[in-house]
């Protein structure tokens, strides 16, 4: 099946199929219609790479994340997809696992397809990159890490604004003993909210915090939780480096016969879905991952095929949510 078949069907140039292709908003409502029912009736697949040989431009965006595993990054994602496929653009997807040396293979395979603008959303880096990221001349969007040039934008959270947030609201209540649970942490991100905790404890004398870690997932955080607890030391409060270790910290807490947040109050970061709707509801902090899936597919499509543009770095502040995982220090503690 080939683009003149179906121009003969739709009665139509096959100049036209391809704009209905490609969405452009040229073509009428019921042409565009005809066209359609023409492509499901002849199941007519376009070959993408071909058209994107022959026409000089990619109609594909590339997406690398660190864990699909965690909703964080799968949140994003759907955005980027969602806004991708509305300008006519498919996507293409890569998981790195949190390993730097994958992060390289898999945005080589990006260059080598063509990608017509990639985002990476990972917490690791291999600083080889930014060099061939820039000689391949393509949109990049980086979230957490990288560095803005002509060709990549950055953006970043500021996590230390939020983790702030989140232990004066414990020493408001009056927890004094903490633990940080965490993941991976010699990559940048999330040693920066560890480092965030340890700089407020130091601000707070009275404080005291002890960490763990573990894998990026629900049992990741429910072992942490488990080394944390093993040397008898009893924090009133745990702050998570994420909803999805702190549900697993959860999990733990429940079997040891610990309430939360009656005997230790329990913080997540990212308010993803899952933190409204585990028990108790987590007191965590949102991060608006819609908006951030907006700003990079905006930021690839209006880069896209422009030969000089201004570099640029977006800084998004997080906002406190508070829920029903956090409460007043026990008595006598």
């Amino acid at each position: 099946m080939n683009l003149e078949q179906v121009a003969r069907r739709a009665k139509v140039s096959t100049a036209t199929v391809s704009r209905v292709l490609n969405n452009a908003s040229v073509v009428k409502s019921t042409t565009r219609a005809r066209v359609v029912k023409a492509i499901e009736e002849l199941k007519y697949h376009p070959n993408l790479h071909a058209r994107s040989l022959a026409g000089g431009k990619s109609r594909t965006i590339g997406v690398i994340a660190s864990n699909m595993e965690n909703p964080f990054f799968f949140d994003i994602y759907k955005t980027i997809e969602s806004d991708a496929h509305t300008r006519g653009y498919e996507v293409v997807m890569a998981n790195t696992d949190y390993r730097s040396e994958q992060l390289v293979t898999s945005v080589r395979l990006m260059i080598g397809r063509r990608v017509a603008g990639l985002a990476v959303i990972v917490s690791e880096m291999a600083p080889e990159l930014m060099d061939e990221l820039n000689d391949a001349r393509i949109p990049v969007v980086f979230y957490d890490v990288g560095t803005p040039r002509g060709n990549v934008t950055n953006i970043r959270v500021n996590y230390r604004r939020g983790i702030e947030k989140v232990v004066d609201y414990l020493h408001s209540l009056g927890h004094r003993r903490l633990g940080f649970i965490g993941h991976h942490a010699i990559l940048g991100p999330i040693n920066e909210r560890m480092k965030a905790v340890m700089d407020a404890v130091a601000r707070i004398p009275s404080l005291e915090v002890r960490t763990a870690a573990d894998a990026d997932t629900l049992e990741g955080g429910r072992q942490a939780a488990r080394q944390l607890l093993s040397n008898g030391y009893e924090p009133t409060a745990i702050i998570c480096v994420n909803d999805v270790t702190a549900v697993g910290v959860l999990r733990e807490l429940r079997e040891r016969g610990l309430r939360v947040p009656q005997d230790v109050s329990v913080t997540g970061f990212d308010n993803v879905k899952l933190s409204e709707f585990c028990y108790p509801a987590l007191t965590t902090v949102h991060i608006p991952r819609e908006q951030i899936g907006h700003i990079i597919c905006e930021s690839l499509m209006s880069k896209s095929g422009k030969s000089a543009v201004a570099e640029a770095e977006i800084v998004i502040d997080p906002e406190f949510v508070l829920r029903d995982s956090t409460g007043p220090v026990p008595p006598g503690k």
